[in-house]
């Protein structure tokens, strides 16, 4: 196994990366993603966080199926904003689109969907899931750390989640535990490179903000 890289080197070139080769990742760095995810912190330690990894071809295909769906709905309307994410070129925002549009079409191609799911104490209805945010997203970005150390293309979707009922009987989830976010994990078919983000001049204030 090549090197791992460094904590902030991992976070300084922790890209979204949505083009991703079929070929299999093995067993044993796809344990130490999940392992690394169940490190996070959750409220009060309750260590909610449960996680599936897909590698089934006829769920991964339906999963891209509902994926590609909401994808569709979604970007139609977000394409057409000439002042969506000003803060980019038009040239980056384009490549973005396109990359998630791939990502639409060869969803049921990438070796490993996770689904980072969370159970609750009872069940829960379709607008209540978001209050586990706290005790999930935490181990996501540990997820997403550890896929860029270990040399793994991952982007974070809810989009193929969308259709609750769906989901929670494709994945065959109990009634008390809903799906969270969906991260298709596999080698990357482009170069990693460094996130492109705001100085932090820019968002970050001593004391008070004015």
């Amino acid at each position: 196994m090549a090197d791992e890289l460094g904590l902030f080197e991992a976070i300084y070139n922790c890209r979204a990366m949505r083009r991703l080769k079929n070929d299999p990742i093995p067993e044993e760095l796809l344990v130490k993603l999940i392992d690394a995810g169940n490190q996070a912190p959750s409220g009060s330690n309750v260590q909610g966080a449960r996680w599936i990894v897909v590698r089934d071809p006829g769920v991964r295909a339906e999963l891209a199926r509902l994926n590609k769906k909401s994808v569709e709905a979604y970007v139609g309307p977000q394409s057409g904003r000439p002042t969506a994410l000003p803060h980019q070129s038009a040239d980056k925002r384009q490549r973005m689109l396109q990359s998630v549009l791939w990502q639409a079409e060869n969803m049921q191609n990438i070796p490993a969907l996770i689904i980072a799911c969370y159970q609750f104490d009872e069940p829960v209805g379709p607008g209540e899931a978001s209050r586990a945010g706290g005790s999930i997203w935490p181990g996501i970005q540990n997820v997403l750390l550890a896929a860029r150390a270990l040399g793994l293309g991952a982007a974070p979707t809810t989009l193929g989640l969308l259709d609750r009922d769906t989901v929670k009987s494709l994945l065959a989830l109990p009634a008390d535990m809903e799906a969270i976010c969906l991260i298709p994990v596999g080698y990357p078919t482009g170069n990693f490179g460094p996130v492109t983000r705001m100085p932090v001049t820019e968002i970050m204030r001593w004391d008070t903000w004015s």
